[in-house]
C-alpha cells in the first residue's frame, strides 16, 4: 500500500482521504509539529477545542501563572530569526507575554490556516481496512487522515475536587484552568482558595494583594523555594541572544533540560557548614537550582533528603510569623523534592496578611460548596469567589477524555487500565499511526526542549515513510515492553515514587487513580534521546513498518 505522502491526500486524491496527518492540540508541541509536517509536504489538519493557539498558556490564565523555567531557555530554538527577534521582558516570564509569543509565532509561520478552533475531538478510531484514523469533533463533523499525532499535553485535563454541592455556588467560581478572559477583580471580596500545588502558590500570592479576605484551604502543603524573578535589562538581552547557542547546548546537556543540574557531590562529602552555605547559595538563586541543582544524592539518600527538608522547613519558619501557620505550612508526608516544587514570590508571606486564613481541609475536611461559601466538618465560610486550584488528571488524562480505539476496536482507557504503557512515550502497541507527543513515559522536565525533540523524531519517522513508500507504522509488542521495563528501573531508588502525587499517577478527585504506578519517565533527557536515536539509526527495527 504504498503512497507518495508529497502527493494532495483530499477526498479527490488516490487515498480517499482527508488528510495526511491530524494533529490534536494547538499548544507549542502541536504548533511545532505543523511545521515540521509542512516542511514534508504534507497535508495536515491541526484541531484544537480553544479559540487560539497556546495550548498550556492559553488556558491557564489564572493571576500570577508564569514560567519557572528561565524564559531564554523556555521558548523554540529551531529558528535563529526567531530567536533574534523575540526579547523576553523578565527572566521568568508571565502567561501573557507567553501567549503573546506564541501567537507571534502562530503569525510568523501563518500556522492558523491549518488550525480549526474550537474543535474539540471527541473519538478517533483506527480503520484497519484503509490504514487510517477517522476523528469526530463533538459537532459530529468526521475527518479521516493516515496519521493522528496528539499534542494534547500532559496537564491539560482539569479536575475538580470531589466536593458536593459545587454547581449550587451562587457567587463567582472556576477551576485556574478555566479562567475568564476578561480577568477577574479580587478587590475587597471576600476569595476562597482550593488547593497549594504550584499553581495554588501561584494564585494564592497574587490574589492576596487585593482582595478583601482571603481563605486558603490546604489538604497538602508542599515544599517551595523562592523563584528571584526580575526584569531581563538591555545588557542581559544582548547577552542572551548573543549566547543562545551555548544556552541550548547546556539545556542538551543536562539531566531534566533545565540550565541547572545536579551538584556532583555526595551530601555528606562536604561539611556541615559547606552543606549550609550551599543550601543558602541555591536558596538565593533564582529559578530550579535547589530541586535538580542539588547534592546528587538528595532524592536517593533519605538521609541526605532530611538534611535539605530540614533547611527548607527552617527558612519557612523564618519567613511566617505565627509558629502554628509556619509548621501547618511545613510537609510531613514527603521529603523536599520529592514531589513536583513549586517556586514562589513572598508566597510565604502571605501567612503574614491579617486577611489572610490557612485552613487546614485534613484535619478539618471540606463537606460540600453551600449556596453561600463553603462547610467544612468545623465551620461554615462565606464568599464571593472561589477558586479551585486543584490541578489536572496528570499524563493520561486528557487521552482517557477521547474516545481513542486502536486495531480491532481497542480501546486506549482499557490498554492501559493497569498503567501506561508505550514505545518511547511516543506509540502504543495496537494504536498503528497514532504518534504521541509528550504522551506518559517521555523525557519531561524543562517541557519545549522535549516537545522540540519528539516532534523531530516524529518528522524523521514520517520522512523515512516517505521516502521508502510505506503507509502504516506500528511498535512491536517486545519494543513497548523493553521499553516499559526500562522506564521501571528509571524510578528504583527515587524517593519521588514513595510519595502519591501526579508524578506517580496519583489523583484523589478521579476514580481508579488513588494506587501508584510509575507514571512518568525518570530516566535523564540525554538517556532518552540516545536512545530513540538509536531506534532511528538502526533503522527503526523496533517498529513494524510496511
Amino acid at each position: 500500500m504504498a503512497l507518495s505522502m508529497t502527493e494532495p491526500t483530499g477526498t479527490a486524491s488516490q487515498t480517499g482521504l482527508d488528510h495526511d496527518a491530524i494533529v490534536i492540540g494547538a499548544g507549542m508541541s502541536g504548533m511545532y509539529q505543523l511545521i515540521r509536517l509542512r516542511q514534508l509536504g504534507l497535508r495536515v489538519r491541526v484541531f484544537e477545542a480553544g479559540t487560539g493557539v497556546g495550548g498550556t498558556w492559553y488556558w491557564n490564565r489564572y493571576p500570577g501563572a508564569r514560567f519557572d523555567s528561565e524564559s531564554y531557555s523556555y521558548g523554540y530554538s529551531f529558528d535563529p530569526e526567531l530567536l533574534q527577534d523575540w526579547s523576553w521582558s523578565e527572566h521568568f516570564a508571565p502567561q501573557p507575554e507567553t501567549l503573546r509569543y506564541l501567537n507571534h509565532v502562530a503569525d510568523k509561520y501563518d500556522l492558523r490556516r491549518d488550525i480549526q478552533f474550537e474543535a474539540r475531538v471527541a473519538s478517533a478510531h483506527y480503520q484497519d481496512a484503509t490504514r487510517s484514523w477517522t476523528v469526530t469533533l463533538e459537532d459530529g463533523s468526521r475527518h479521516s487522515s493516515r496519521f493522528l499525532i496528539t499534542a494534547i499535553g500532559v496537564l491539560s485535563a482539569p479536575t475538580l475536587p470531589r466536593i458536593e454541592g459545587i454547581d449550587s455556588f451562587q457567587g463567582q467560581s472556576w477551576h485556574t484552568a478555566r479562567w475568564p478572559k476578561e480577568g477577574v477583580d479580587f478587590t475587597g471580596k471576600r476569595v476562597a482558595v482550593i488547593g497549594t500545588g504550584a499553581t495554588g502558590v501561584q494564585t494564592i500570592q497574587e490574589v492576596a494583594k487585593t482582595a478583601g479576605h482571603l481563605t486558603v484551604f490546604q489538604r497538602t502543603p508542599n515544599w517551595c523555594a523562592p523563584l528571584h524573578n526580575r526584569p531581563i535589562t538591555e545588557e542581559e538581552q544582548r547577552q542572551i541572544k548573543a549566547s543562545y547557542p551555548e544556552i541550548f547546548r547546556r539545556c542538551q546537556e543536562t539531566f531534566s533540560c533545565f540550565l541547572h543540574t545536579a551538584d556532583p557531590r555526595g551530601t555528606f562529602e562536604v561539611t556541615k557548614e559547606e552543606r549550609e552555605a550551599f543550601y543558602e547559595q541555591l536558596y538565593a538563586s533564582p529559578g530550579f537550582g535547589i530541586w535538580v541543582g542539588n547534592f546528587k544524592d538528595m532524592l536517593t539518600d533519605r538521609a541526605a533528603n532530611k538534611e535539605i527538608s530540614d533547611f527548607a522547613a527552617r527558612k519557612i519558619r523564618e519567613r511566617v510569623k505565627d509558629p502554628k501557620v509556619a509548621e501547618m505550612l511545613i510537609p510531613t508526608n514527603h521529603g523536599f523534592g520529592t514531589r513536583r516544587l513549586p517556586l514562589e514570590t513572598r508566597y510565604y508571606e502571605v501567612y503574614n496578611q491579617p486577611n489572610v486564613l490557612l485552613v487546614d481541609s485534613k484535619a478539618t475536611p471540606i463537606e460540600r460548596i453551600t449556596p453561600t461559601g463553603i462547610r467544612t466538618s468545623a465551620a461554615e465560610y462565606e464568599f464571593d469567589i472561589i477558586i479551585y486550584a486543584t490541578g489536572f488528571d496528570a499524563l493520561t488524562g486528557a487521552f482517557d477524555r477521547i474516545d481513542l480505539r486502536g486495531a480491532d476496536g481497542l480501546r486506549l482507557k482499557e490498554a492501559w487500565a493497569g498503567g501506561a504503557r508505550t514505545f518511547m512515550g511516543m506509540m502504543v502497541e495496537g494504536f498503528p499511526n497514532m504518534l504521541m507527543l509528550l504522551g506518559p513515559h517521555t523525557a519531561l522536565g524543562n517541557i519545549p526542549r522535549s516537545i522540540e525533540y519528539n516532534v523531530d523524531w516524529v518528522t524523521a519517522l514520517l520522512r523515512h515513510m516517505q521516502a521508502k513508500g510505506l503507509t502504516r507504522v506500528a511498535a512491536r509488542p517486545e519494543a513497548v515492553r523493553a521499553w516499559t521495563e526500562h522506564v521501571m528501573s528509571c524510578a528504583e531508588g527515587l524517593l519521588t515514587f514513595e510519595v502519591d502525587s501526579w508524578m506517580t499517577g496519583v489523583n484523589r478527585n478521579v476514580e481508579g487513580k488513588q494506587t501508584r504506578t510509575v507514571a512518568r519517565y525518570a530516566g535523564s533527557a540525554p538517556a532518552y534521546r540516545a536512545w530513540c536515536d538509536e531506534v532511528a539509526g538502526g533503522g527503526y527495527r523496533e517498529l513494524v513498518l510496511d
